[in-house]
């Protein structure tokens, strides 16, 4: 007769969760990668599970038992330590995740996605695809430096997007019924934030108008001219946290409408904040990202140099522009991703993970907009042939028909800003 093994449970299997209450269940334990330097591995203290922690308030959660921890970082916000722009900085900035991934690679879209290793995930949270490779994450990237953790938890998103869905009359009536509800998925996303200070000489044209008199076939007539003079000026210019996004895989005019993330809620990076959740690698380097800021900063700085000027009227507009102090930060942002479809046409909404602002893509229901047009124009119309057929009438339909004119303009520029409306909200 077989012996029971003398441990319990045998070696080599980790508990997990059982559908029976009262009955203990235990798998064979995921095969270890090899040893990865400042790699970390989440077990609960009280249960033992293995990378089965969730973090929605900046503390840890696990999934299996329930234990609670709270978060060990406090927020450092926007006094968080920069790195300026030397070859000693990069080669001693952290590199990886700090803990040991797997890696989504999309086949649709390319985007790469980090995850637990013991997520389950099988689509790509850009553009909702299901051709995806998964692998090991490598921990060869720079590691983020400072992140906000998520604020908004995962239920409150079924809230905020059914009301956002049903929020705009143009939109089909069916479309609250989709089933994005429940496709959201909690991702941190790679930013940039540069600091520098700029100085600028600049140099221009500056013209000012004035009305002068001139005689002209025997009597005096008025014209106004412009008069150019040369001014110049100094600009000097502290930009802090200049933000660029570090991925192409996202709409930046979506990345936009969520609104500002608060950086002083800035907290330093602990791989204990990915747990349970999904994250992204930049796929826009330092140095590309930079090039995208220091060009912000230029056309800021530009700006300002143009407000010293005395008039509005410039031309021949010189700047010598000099930057200084140029230090960097990379950090993620909490977001929440779902793709949807609606008549066979794909749509992604974004939720802002800190403060819960909601963009994304709606379908339009062009007939309720046809209608409305319609509805705008017919008084204009109806008055205008109104007019028409009373013009014998002592020239009250020479009145009634201007009337009808009037309305009818007003009506196509009502009908044309309610067209680029719809325009703008169906454009994918």
């Amino acid at each position: 007769m077989d012996q029971m093994p003398s441990t319990f449970p045998p070696p080599g299997f980790i508990p997990t969760r059982s559908a029976v209450s009262g009955i203990e269940v235990y798998i064979p334990s995921p095969p270890e990668a090899g040893p990865q330097q400042g790699v970390l591995e989440f077990k609960c203290p009280q249960c033992g599970a293995t990378t089965a922690f969730s973090a929605t308030d900046g503390g840890l959660t696990c999934t299996y038992c329930g234990y609670y921890e709270a978060p060990k970082e406090a927020p450092v916000g926007e006094k968080a330590d920069k790195f300026e722009f030397t070859v000693e900085t990069m080669q001693r900035a952290a590199q990886g995740w700090g803990e040991e991934r797997k890696e989504m690679e999309c086949q649709s879209c390319g985007a790469f996605t980090s995850l637990p290793v013991d997520s389950l995930a099988h689509t790509c949270p850009f553009c909702g695809s299901n051709k995806v490779i998964q692998r090991q994450a490598p921990q060869d990237i720079l590691r983020p430096r400072f992140l906000i953790p998520f604020k908004v938890d995962g239920s409150a998103c079924q809230r905020i997007v059914k009301t956002w869905l049903g929020s705009s009359w143009m939109t089909p009536s069916s479309l609250r019924n989709i089933s994005i509800l429940s496709s959201f998925s909690g991702i941190y996303l790679p930013y940039w934030t540069f600091n520098a200070a700029t100085n600028a000489d600049w140099k221009a044209e500056v013209g000012h108008t004035r009305t002068e008199r001139y005689h002209e076939n025997g009597e005096w007539k008025e014209r106004i001219v412009t008069v150019w003079n040369w001014e110049s000026g100094h600009v000097k210019l502290d930009i802090e946290d200049l933000l660029v996004p570090g991925t192409a895989r996202l709409s930046g005019k979506l990345l936009g409408e969520i609104g500002a993330f608060d950086l002083n809620a800035l907290a330093p990076y602990e791989p204990a904040y990915l747990a349970g959740l999904q994250a992204q690698s930049y796929d826009v380097p330092l140095e590309q990202a930079w090039d995208t800021g220091r060009k912000k900063m230029r056309e800021q700085t530009r700006q300002a140099c143009v407000g010293q000027a005395s008039s509005s009227q410039i031309r021949n507009f010189n700047m010598k522009l000099d930057f200084a102090d140029e230090s960097w930060r990379y950090v993620l942002f909490p977001i929440y991703l779902a793709n949807y479809a609606y008549d066979s046409k794909n749509f992604q909404v974004m939720i802002n993970g800190q403060t819960g602002a909601i963009s994304g893509q709606r379908p339009v229901d062009w007939n309720k907009v046809w209608l409305a047009i319609a509805a705008i124009l017919a008084p204009g119309l109806l008055l205008g042939l109104l007019g028409l057929v009373t013009i014998p009438l002592a020239g009250i339909g020479i009145v009634i028909g201007g009337v009808g004119f009037l309305l009818l303009v007003i009506g196509l520029v009502i009908s044309f800003i309610l067209f680029r409306k719809a325009d703008a909200l169906d454009d994918l």
